[in-house]
């Protein structure tokens, strides 16, 4: 294996300064600002050098990891697949906490081809339930395809686990659910979804569809997906309801992490009931005339809305959230936020109100 390639990095603050060895006159091809994260270092890993408290470790992927000190004289290097006191994520548009004097990181010119950026992604995973002799529901299929990982948690309990960062720029992924007649199917996720842009640039895509029998119930409740600047998504959502179903599902956005301004969304869910409209709504993110505006988010920094059959008699408005029966049997709670926190607690309020004033 060739020696791990090595990172030039400044921090005015912490005095932190070194040069890629033999890297010649080459000059950096490009410059992105780096999020540090503290973990424990590794078993195996180089340790930090005593008195130096602001060591940074640098992720070079599979090539190797660099420890740099706050003098090129001392740096340690840590092997290949390690880590240090610190690990460093390279994604575009990463921000650094003031406190870290806002490192940069760049990366040298290398001799022959470079890294090539991972490639865009296209899955396909799947859910299908049936009902057995005894009426209990079985999930027939479970199909993960990676990103997209799916794990039984419980009867008719599904988590989806992301195997993989993403979705990026150019992903295609897309969720399939069929929930068969009288079965019930409970699906949720382990983490919240953070949307990135890809290397090479281009829209990413999430698409969600789910057919519910007569008769059966399912619940769709994934934390929140997370917009990181700089990010180009697409959200669409395709449901059909049968008659005599039962249905709660809950979407929830995120206009960026914590400090940056969120990238662009465009978000579309159509739901039909017996064939019939049930709701068409769209929405769109990371537009300023729209995200500032007080008549769609105003300082809100969060989205989120729930769809759920059985039909609240009347329109309910509280602080920040809002019950809206639809034509058909279903009622949409909206609400917004200033935080993840906020956002959840509000949609939780109008949902309980609109159970409640349900018949």
């Amino acid at each position: 294996m060739s020696p791990p390639d090595r990172l030039a990095m400044t921090s005015p603050a912490h005095g932190v300064t070194a040069t890629p060895p033999d890297s010649g006159n080459a000059r950096p091809e490009t410059t992105t600002l780096i999020e540090i994260t503290k973990n424990h270092p590794a078993p195996g890993a180089a340790p930090t050098p005593p008195g130096l408290d602001n060591v940074i470790g640098v992720s070079c992927g599979p090539d190797g990891t660099v420890l740099i000190s706050p003098g090129p004289d001392n740096a340690t290097v840590i092997p290949p697949g390690h880590n240090g006191a610190a690990t460093v994520s390279p994604d575009p548009g990463d921000t650094v906490p003031p406190a870290l004097g806002g490192i940069t990181a760049t990366p040298p010119r290398r001799s022959g081809q470079g890294s090539a950026p991972r490639r865009s992604m296209r899955a396909r995973a799947a859910i299908v339930t049936e009902r057995d002799a005894d009426g209990r529901t079985l999930l027939a299929t479970m199909r993960s395809d990676p990103p997209i990982t799916l794990r039984r948690t419980g009867p008719g309990q599904v988590h989806l686990v992301s195997t993989a960062a993403g979705p990026l720029g150019g992903d295609d992924l897309a969720l399939d659910i069929e929930v068969a007649p009288g079965t019930t199917l409970d699906v949720r996720s382990v983490a919240s979804t953070l949307v990135l842009p890809g290397t090479a640039g281009g829209e990413s895509l999430m698409t969600v569809t789910a057919r519910v029998g007569a008769g059966a119930s399912l619940r769709f409740t994934p934390e929140p997906t997370v917009l990181a600047v700089g990010c180009l998504h697409r959200m669409v959502v395709r449901l059909e309801l049968a008659e005599d179903t039962r249905v709660f599902w809950r979407e929830e956005i995120v206009f960026g992490r914590y400090g940056e301004q969120p990238g662009s969304c465009h978000s579309r869910f159509d739901a039909t009931f017996a064939g019939g409209p049930l709701l068409r709504q769209e929405f769109v993110v990371g537009e300023p005339a729209i995200d500032g505006s007080p008549a769609v988010y105003g300082d809100a920094r969060c989205v989120g809305s729930t769809l759920m059959t059985g039909r609240a008699p009347e329109p309910v408005i509280g602080d920040g959230w809002a019950v809206l029966p639809l034509a058909g049997p279903g009622t949409l709670v909206s609400a917004l936020g200033r935080d993840a926190v906020e956002l959840r607690q509000r949609l939780l309020r109008g949902e309980a109100a609109a159970v409640k004033r349900q018949p």
